[in-house]
Formats: structure tokens, C-alpha cells, sequence
């Protein structure tokens, strides 16, 4: 009887070590999916044209879903979504089971980018490559349930986004363009209607309210050539006419017109070229790898630039669309040149304050507190697009020559870069103190 009992008992210890899961072991410091997952949605928002603001709300909530799935494999790293506006708890993963959260960040990544971007199939297949490549010596049943858990942080993150005001914005009337003397109007070549004029409506990440950085009012329109409105314009108009190769090299490295358009004749077409967003999650990628950050501190940098990025887009229009600021162009045309042209393309949207200079400006900030003060960095982005790289001492160098493009481009004033640096900066900082990070 004795004898059986521990028979049995010898079995049922065989039995659960056979039934053991492997455990999964994560070489951190094999990170290049990681950094694969942000160009590929890159390239996706180039391809599909997302305007500036839109691109910030994919980037931001993929970025989340990468995080939170990714986070795992550390959890002395805490949740972002926990400290940010409106987001539910995340799903947690089974205790006791094993799991490749690398598999689940690709997953909840690519379920947001598929759910929010127009171009499905060779995302699909991004995704499937990503995933087979990491599954190799991995059990079927580990895999699957690495991909259920990211599809389950992802349908988290995809619930809040319902939430967010966006469906509601896109069917708001249509915007109405004033005819009153210094407001905004269509601008040349094209014309196009203002850009998503209703986006300070957006449930903000980290902000209060759309308005809680709102900035100082643009100086009064006015063709009186003592005021301080002419004078801006006089200074655009000197500037671009004095333009070199350097200024106008800046001017074009920091463009990122998503969809500039180029009339020959009756031809037209159009470039896809990055967007703000974009640049600065290229930058957040060089900045990774040049400091070895690991599959987590990684997906870290990207959330925290996303957030910033994705409240400084709606600080921005929040701005914009309440002073409907007149472009130089427009200004320029009626009171002092009628043939003048802006070195850059003039994008469909009030003037005050610059978006390039509030995003960039946010974004800096949050990046020096990751990265450190003075980290010194190559820009490559705009390579394979115009040929050009640049390199800055410091993230906050960078975001300066970012805000003065805009004058060197023609389509800013002054006081719209000098105001719209301290919207974001202020912003920047603001995230840094309300966000725990390591």
C-alpha cells in the first residue's frame, strides 16, 4: 500500500515537470524590432497622409500599446496609462504562465496601427514576420498566448480612443473662413479648407484642458508701419529675400509638409514626405540606439515623445483656431508685395502659434529629461527624402533651429516661434513633472 502511494505520488511529480512550460528568455539588448515597430508606422502615416495632428493620435496610442505590453518583463517600470486622462486599467497577464512580450508589444502595436491607418495588408505581413522570427523555439501554446495579451492591451487602448472625441470632431459643420481684415484664409497653391479646426475638442493625455497653456494673443493686424504686426512682416519679408543656402537648408531639413503639392502648367502632384511627428520619433529612435536603451526603456522613449507630441498638437490648435491668425503670405500680398512667395509651402491652417515650434519644443523637453542635457546627436531622417542630415549638441538646440525654419520658410511670424516655444516648453515640462517614469 505504502509502495503505491509513492508510485503514485513519483508519477504525478514526473507528470507536472513534463507539463512545465519552457521559460522564455529575452536577449534585451537585441532591440531592432523595437525600433522596426516605429519606422514602419512612419512609413505608413507618409503613405497614407495623415495630417500632423491625426498622425500624433496614432502614434501616440500605439506607442501605449507597445509600452504597456512590453513593461512586463520589468514591472519595477510603472504604467503610463495609469497616469494619463481616461485610460481603464490595462489588462494584467495570467500568474504563473509564461509569456514573450516581445510577441504581445508587436501585436498590440500593429492591432492600433491596423485599426487607425488605411494601409492593412503589408502591415499584416510586417506583423507576421515579426512575430515568426521571435517564435522560433517558442511552444505554439506560448505564442498564442503572447498575442492575446497584446490584443487584449490593445483593445484597451483602442476603448479609450473611442472615447477621445475623434469620431465626433469629423462630423462637426464644416469650418467657415472669416473675409475680416487679419484672419486666416486659404492660402496659395491650393486653397484647401483648415485642417482639423475642431481638434482642441480632443480628450487631452496629460493636460488639464486644451486651453491650460494657452499663450499671449498675436499682435494687432494692422498695415500702420510702426506697429508691431508690420514690423513681423517687414521681418519675414527682409528675411526671405537675404535667404543663403545655410538658411535655406534649414528650412527644408524641418518642412515635413506631409502632402506638398507642385503645379507645372496645369500638372500638379503631390510628395509624401514625414510629418513634425515623425521627425521626432526618428530622432527618439537615434537617441535609443546610440545610448543602447533595451526593448523597454525604448518603448518608454517613444511613449513619452508620443504623449508629447499628441498634447502639443491639440495646445497648438487649440491656439489656432481661436486667434485665426492671417499667414505671412496672405499679409504680405495685401500690404507689401502682391507677387511674393514663401520659400516653403504654406500649410492649411491658421498661423498662430507655430506648430513646429510648440511640438518640437514639448518634445525636447521630455527627451532631455530621458536622454540628459547635452546629448549630441545626428539627424538622418530626411535623408533618404532631400539628402540632408544635420547634427545638434542637444535635443533642445535641435527644437530651436526646428522653431526659427519656420521664418527661414516664410510661412511664420515671430512672435508665433518665440510664443510658441514657450507653449511647448511649458508643456514639456509639465509632462515631465505629472509622468513617473525610470
Amino acid at each position: 500500500m505504502q509502495r503505491a502511494l509513492i508510485s503514485s505520488i513519483f508519477f504525478l511529480f514526473i507528470l507536472s515537470c513534463s507539463q512545465k512550460e519552457e521559460k522564455v528568455v529575452v536577449d534585451q539588448s537585441s532591440v531592432e524590432q523595437m525600433h522596426q515597430l516605429a519606422q514602419s508606422l512612419n512609413n505608413i502615416i507618409v503613405y497614407d497622409i495623415f495630417s500632423p495632428p491625426v498622425a500624433s493620435r496614432i502614434y501616440a496610442y500605439a506607442s501605449l500599446a507597445a509600452y504597456e505590453s512590453i513593461r512586463n518583463l520589468d514591472t519595477s517600470y510603472p504604467s503610463l496609462t495609469a497616469q494619463l486622462n481616461d485610460f481603464g486599467k490595462m489588462p494584467s497577464p495570467q500568474a504563473g504562465k509564461e509569456y514573450d512580450y516581445r510577441i504581445s508589444a508587436i501585436t498590440s502595436f500593429f492591432s492600433i496601427a491596423k485599426k487607425l491607418t488605411f494601409t492593412k495588408d503589408s502591415t499584416v505581413t510586417i506583423e507576421k514576420e515579426m512575430i515568426d522570427s521571435l517564435s522560433l523555439g517558442i511552444s505554439e501554446k506560448i505564442v498564442d498566448r503572447s498575442i492575446a495579451y497584446g490584443a487584449a492591451i490593445a483593445d484597451s487602448i483602442l476603448a479609450r480612443s473611442s472615447r477621445d472625441h475623434y469620431k465626433q470632431i469629423q462630423g462637426m459643420p464644416r469650418y467657415t473662413i472669416t473675409e475680416l481684415s487679419g484672419k486666416w484664409k486659404n492660402t496659395p497653391p491650393d486653397y484647401l479648407d483648415g485642417i482639423q479646426p475642431y481638434w482642441n475638442k480632443m480628450r487631452t493625455l496629460v493636460m488639464d484642458s486644451a486651453s491650460q497653456f494657452k499663450p499671449l494673443p498675436p499682435p494687432v493686424v494692422s498695415p500702420d508701419k510702426k506697429s508691431d504686426f508690420y514690423k513681423e512682416m517687414k521681418e519675414v519679408f527682409d528675411m526671405n529675400k537675404a535667404l543663403n543656402d545655410s538658411t535655406k537648408e534649414v528650412a527644408r531639413f524641418w518642412d515635413d509638409n506631409a502632402s506638398a503639392t507642385t503645379h507645372v502648367g496645369h500638372l500638379m502632384y503631390t510628395t509624401k514626405k514625414p510629418s513634425p511627428g515623425g521627425h521626432w520619433i526618428n530622432i527618439t529612435a537615434i537617441a535609443c540606439k546610440q545610448s543602447n536603451f533595451n526593448w523597454v526603456l525604448s518603448a518608454q522613449a517613444y511613449a513619452m515623445t508620443s504623449i508629447a507630441m499628441y498634447d502639443g498638437f491639440i495646445s497648438c490648435w487649440d491656439e489656432k483656431f481661436r486667434s485665426e491668425y492671417v499667414r505671412p503670405v496672405t499679409a504680405i500680398n495685401e500690404f507689401i508685395d502682391p507677387n511674393w512667395e514663401p520659400l516653403l509651402q504654406t500649410p492649411p491652417f491658421p498661423e498662430y502659434t507655430s506648430g513646429h515650434s510648440v511640438v518640437s519644443s514639448s518634445i525636447a523637453n521630455v527627451l532631455t529629461k530621458i536622454f540628459g542635457e547635452n546629448f549630441a546627436f545626428t539627424d538622418s531622417y530626411e535623408k533618404p527624402y532631400i539628402g540632408l542630415e544635420r547634427s545638434f549638441p542637444s535635443f533642445i538646440k535641435a527644437s530651436e533651429e526646428a522653431c526659427i525654419s519656420r521664418m527661414y520658410g516664410g510661412i511664420h511670424f515671430r512672435s508665433a516661434v518665440v510664443n510658441g516655444k514657450t507653449q511647448g516648453r511649458a508643456l514639456g515640462d509639465f509632462i515631465n513633472s505629472k509622468i513617473k517614469i525610470k
